[in-house]
């Protein structure tokens, strides 16, 4: 049996093609000749997919910790999270257009073998990460719906595996379509919740203005990084360079230049829908707890306790709770893509759909379990927090590749970094570098 043989015995193989995603590489064809909405909507899709991961439960347990503890101030951070997102997502799709190499493959193409598998870990302790914070948010909203205990909703989760795959065997397009109505029930639900908590509009336009208390207080920063994290997740990255690929775009400069541009606008609406609900969860939690004195909401099962006394009515908890169950699904999909992206790309293995989610789930089920067992279901929630910030930790090794393959001349050619966005995506590097450098030194002094 030749080595390569075996490792198809065990159920994976060499990535051999070379393309990202390569059973559904190219598959959904751009009408030509059609008006500009058709085109829009053929490309519409890759972008909530991405928004997903900009909304999931990780998403939720800074937001609602910033928003009981701190009011409205944390806005600002959501702004400026989802700004550089925007940019970011862009330098990510514009990358798969031009190049046709997702970012781990472009990695792995340009970096030395050691720096090239040190950057793979970085990046599947990312994917863990990410899916810690699904599995958390799940067992949460199994919890508070059904009444299933924490412990059995973890492992419960840990059966995910066979929606996917009944998903993925429908077709790209099908699976894209899923994402979409999930991300309308959030959005629908935190529509509720906003009418329901019915929040001042003035103070909540003040905490779109950046404070210097957010680089005072260290409790503060912490939280700030953490929803930065939890925006501007590592994985999305990776996702959004490969799945735009799977569009059949014509490879010439102008038909690169038009997907490029459909793109941008697929990804900018489907980022500022996923900063209406991040900015929600944060306007509902400062409105209903913050102002009513209840600033020591500590955790997401806290907070759906909280919502029917304070606002009169069990539909404010009922809806909260299918948000977060819909969040932590959803969320589940794009992080297994995310995972197979980075195997193939970084070490050319190619794992069935799964086995990687068997391996990507269990590494994470096993931390909450501890938590579980030793401090129950507040626990849950500061772990959630912490995934969060070590998501922030992680993302310069993902966003400085990207931002230097996307400024380089030779890999982009025509689609390289005007000089206005090249010192734009380096501000966004060396402030998130920098944030993460404060709160590394908070912590040890």
């Amino acid at each position: 049996m030749t080595h390569e043989n075996f490792f198809e015995s065990k159920g994976w193989r060499y990535a051999r093609s070379g393309k990202s995603l390569d059973e559904v590489h190219r598959s959904i064809p751009i009408p030509t000749g059609m008006p500009f909405w058709r085109k829009c909507l053929a490309f519409a899709g890759p972008g909530f997919l991405v928004a997903i991961g900009y909304i999931d439960p990780g998403n939720w347990a800074t937001d609602l910790a910033g928003g009981a503890s701190y009011g409205y101030l944390l806005l600002s951070v959501i702004l400026f999270s989802n700004i550089m997102a925007i940019i970011l997502q862009h330098l990510a799709l514009k990358l798969g257009i031009a190049t046709g190499r997702d970012l781990a493959q472009a990695c792995h193409d340009h970096y030395p073998k050691p720096v090239s598998f040190i950057l793979w870990i970085l990046a599947e302790c990312a994917i863990v990460a990410t899916d810690l914070a699904e599995v958390i948010g799940s067992a949460i909203a199994l919890n508070l719906l059904f009444h299933i205990p924490l412990l059995f909703a973890v492992i419960i989760t840990g059966f995910d595996v066979l929606l996917l795959l009944a998903l993925q065997h429908k077709g790209f397009r099908y699976l894209e379509a899923i994402i979409i109505t999930l991300l309308t029930t959030i959005i629908g639900c935190f529509l509720i919740e906003l009418i329901l908590a019915n929040p001042a509009l003035l103070p909540i336009l003040h905490g779109f203005i950046p404070s210097p208390e957010l680089f005072k207080n260290k409790e503060i920063l912490y939280l700030a990084i953490g929803i930065i994290g939890a925006t501007v997740m590592p994985h999305n990255l990776f996702l959004h360079s490969a799945i735009i690929q799977t569009r059949r775009y014509e490879e010439t400069v102008d038909g690169k230049k038009e997907a490029i541009q459909f793109a941008t606008w697929d990804s900018t609406i489907a980022l500022f829908f996923a900063f209406l609900v991040n900015a929600a969860i944060l306007i509902v939690a400062a409105s209903v707890f913050y102002q009513s004195g209840n600033r020591g909401v500590a955790d997401i099962s806290n907070a759906y306790q909280l919502l029917t006394p304070l606002l009169g009515t069990t539909l404010a908890s009922l809806v909260f709770g299918i948000a977060l169950l819909a969040s932590g699904q959803s969320s589940t999909i794009t992080g297994t893509l995310a995972g197979q992206i980075v195997m193939e790309g970084f070490i050319h293995i190619k794992l069935k759909p799964w086995l990687r989610r068997i391996i990507t789930r269990g590494t994470a089920i096993v931390p909450a379990i501890i938590a579980i067992s030793i401090g129950g279901g507040t626990s849950l929630t500061q772990l959630l927090i912490l995934s969060q910030v070590v998501l922030s930790l992680q993302l310069p090794f993902a966003i400085w590749p990207l931002v230097h393959f996307t400024s380089e001349k030779k890999k982009m050619g025509p689609f390289t970094n005007s000089l206005l966005l090249k010192i734009i995506a380096y501000v966004i590097v060396f402030t998130v570098i920098i944030l993460n450098g404060i709160l590394l030194l908070s912590t040890f002094h």
